[in-house]
Protein backbone atom coordinates (compact mmCIF):
# COMPACT_ATOMS: atom_id res chain seq x y z
CA UNK A 1 0.00 0.00 0.00
CA UNK A 2 1.53 3.34 -0.98
CA UNK A 3 2.17 5.92 1.69
CA UNK A 4 -0.35 8.76 1.82
CA UNK A 5 0.73 11.93 0.13
CA UNK A 6 1.93 14.57 2.55
CA UNK A 7 -0.56 17.31 3.27
CA UNK A 8 0.62 20.60 1.91
CA UNK A 9 0.23 23.51 4.26
CA UNK A 10 -0.80 26.81 2.84
CA UNK A 11 2.01 29.28 3.01
CA UNK A 12 1.59 31.70 5.84
CA UNK A 13 1.05 35.11 4.45
CA UNK A 14 0.65 38.45 6.09
CA UNK A 15 -2.92 39.36 6.92
CA UNK A 16 -4.82 39.45 3.67
CA UNK A 17 -7.15 42.33 3.03
CA UNK A 18 -10.40 41.57 1.28
CA UNK A 19 -12.12 44.39 -0.53
CA UNK A 20 -15.61 45.56 0.33
CA UNK A 21 -17.95 43.55 2.51
CA UNK A 22 -15.45 40.73 2.95
CA UNK A 23 -12.91 42.89 4.72
CA UNK A 24 -12.03 41.59 8.16
CA UNK A 25 -11.45 44.19 10.82
CA UNK A 26 -7.76 44.29 11.58
CA UNK A 27 -8.06 46.38 14.69
CA UNK A 28 -10.55 47.43 17.32
CA UNK A 29 -11.35 50.86 15.85
CA UNK A 30 -12.23 49.20 12.53
CA UNK A 31 -14.57 46.80 14.34
CA UNK A 32 -16.38 49.72 15.95
CA UNK A 33 -16.52 51.56 12.62
CA UNK A 34 -18.14 48.55 10.92
CA UNK A 35 -20.64 48.21 13.76
CA UNK A 36 -21.44 51.92 13.50
CA UNK A 37 -22.02 51.49 9.77
CA UNK A 38 -24.49 48.71 10.57
CA UNK A 39 -26.33 50.96 13.02
CA UNK A 40 -26.47 53.79 10.50
CA UNK A 41 -27.69 51.41 7.79
CA UNK A 42 -30.39 50.08 10.10
CA UNK A 43 -31.51 53.57 11.06
CA UNK A 44 -31.49 54.97 7.53
CA UNK A 45 -33.02 52.00 5.73
CA UNK A 46 -35.40 50.41 8.23
CA UNK A 47 -38.55 52.30 9.17
CA UNK A 48 -39.33 49.94 12.05
CA UNK A 49 -35.86 50.42 13.52
CA UNK A 50 -36.45 54.19 13.56
CA UNK A 51 -39.85 53.65 15.19
CA UNK A 52 -38.28 51.46 17.88
CA UNK A 53 -35.50 54.00 18.51
CA UNK A 54 -38.05 56.80 18.87
CA UNK A 55 -40.26 54.69 21.13
CA UNK A 56 -37.24 53.79 23.26
CA UNK A 57 -36.24 57.44 23.61
CA UNK A 58 -39.77 58.37 24.62
CA UNK A 59 -39.82 55.54 27.15
CA UNK A 60 -36.51 56.66 28.69
CA UNK A 61 -37.69 60.26 28.77
CA UNK A 62 -40.87 59.23 30.55
CA UNK A 63 -38.85 57.12 32.98
CA UNK A 64 -36.59 60.06 33.78
CA UNK A 65 -39.55 62.41 34.19
CA UNK A 66 -41.22 59.94 36.53
CA UNK A 67 -37.94 59.44 38.39
CA UNK A 68 -38.14 55.67 38.28
CA UNK A 69 -35.37 53.78 40.05
CA UNK A 70 -32.08 52.91 38.43
CA UNK A 71 -33.06 49.24 38.51
CA UNK A 72 -36.25 49.97 36.62
CA UNK A 73 -34.39 52.14 34.08
CA UNK A 74 -31.94 49.26 33.58
CA UNK A 75 -34.82 46.87 32.85
CA UNK A 76 -36.26 49.39 30.39
CA UNK A 77 -32.85 49.75 28.73
CA UNK A 78 -32.46 46.00 28.37
CA UNK A 79 -35.90 45.52 26.87
CA UNK A 80 -35.49 48.39 24.41
CA UNK A 81 -32.01 47.11 23.49
CA UNK A 82 -33.42 43.61 22.90
CA UNK A 83 -35.95 44.99 20.43
CA UNK A 84 -33.28 47.02 18.60
CA UNK A 85 -30.89 44.07 18.47
CA UNK A 86 -33.58 41.79 17.10
CA UNK A 87 -34.59 44.41 14.54
CA UNK A 88 -30.98 44.56 13.31
CA UNK A 89 -30.77 40.75 13.22
CA UNK A 90 -34.03 40.68 11.27
CA UNK A 91 -32.49 43.07 8.74
CA UNK A 92 -29.39 40.86 8.52
CA UNK A 93 -31.47 37.70 8.00
CA UNK A 94 -33.46 39.40 5.24
CA UNK A 95 -30.27 40.56 3.52
CA UNK A 96 -28.63 37.13 3.69
CA UNK A 97 -31.76 35.38 2.41
CA UNK A 98 -32.06 37.88 -0.44
CA UNK A 99 -28.38 37.39 -1.24
CA UNK A 100 -28.77 33.61 -1.28
CA UNK A 101 -31.93 33.31 -3.38
CA UNK A 102 -32.19 36.62 -5.17
CA UNK A 103 -35.65 37.59 -6.37
CA UNK A 104 -36.96 34.04 -6.49
CA UNK A 105 -39.58 32.73 -4.07
CA UNK A 106 -38.64 29.88 -1.80
CA UNK A 107 -40.81 28.62 1.07
CA UNK A 108 -37.78 28.28 3.39
CA UNK A 109 -36.80 31.88 2.66
CA UNK A 110 -40.29 32.95 3.65
CA UNK A 111 -40.05 30.95 6.88
CA UNK A 112 -36.67 32.49 7.75
CA UNK A 113 -37.91 36.02 7.13
CA UNK A 114 -41.24 35.50 8.90
CA UNK A 115 -39.61 33.93 11.96
CA UNK A 116 -37.07 36.75 12.21
CA UNK A 117 -39.88 39.30 12.01
CA UNK A 118 -41.88 37.34 14.60
CA UNK A 119 -38.91 37.48 16.99
CA UNK A 120 -38.97 41.27 16.74
CA UNK A 121 -42.72 41.31 17.30
CA UNK A 122 -42.49 39.11 20.41
CA UNK A 123 -39.73 41.30 21.85
CA UNK A 124 -41.66 44.48 21.07
CA UNK A 125 -44.79 43.19 22.79
CA UNK A 126 -42.77 42.07 25.82
CA UNK A 127 -41.02 45.45 25.89
CA UNK A 128 -44.36 47.24 25.82
CA UNK A 129 -45.63 45.08 28.69
CA UNK A 130 -42.50 45.78 30.75
CA UNK A 131 -42.79 49.51 30.09
CA UNK A 132 -46.45 49.52 31.12
CA UNK A 133 -45.72 47.59 34.31
CA UNK A 134 -42.86 49.89 35.26
CA UNK A 135 -44.21 53.26 34.13
CA UNK A 136 -47.98 53.22 34.66
CA UNK A 137 -47.94 53.05 38.49
CA UNK A 138 -45.63 56.08 38.93
CA UNK A 139 -47.49 57.89 36.15
CA UNK A 140 -50.80 57.39 37.99
CA UNK A 141 -49.23 58.72 41.20
CA UNK A 142 -47.80 61.71 39.35
CA UNK A 143 -51.14 62.53 37.77
CA UNK A 144 -52.90 62.15 41.11
CA UNK A 145 -55.22 59.32 40.07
Amino acid sequence: MPAPAPVKERPKSPRRRHPGAWRVAGDLPSSFRYAAQGLVYGFVSQRNFRIHVLTGLLTFSLGLWLRVSADQMAVLALTVAAVLVLELLNTAVEAVVDLAIGRRFHPLARIAKDCAAAAVLVAAIASLLVALLLLVPPLMLRLGS
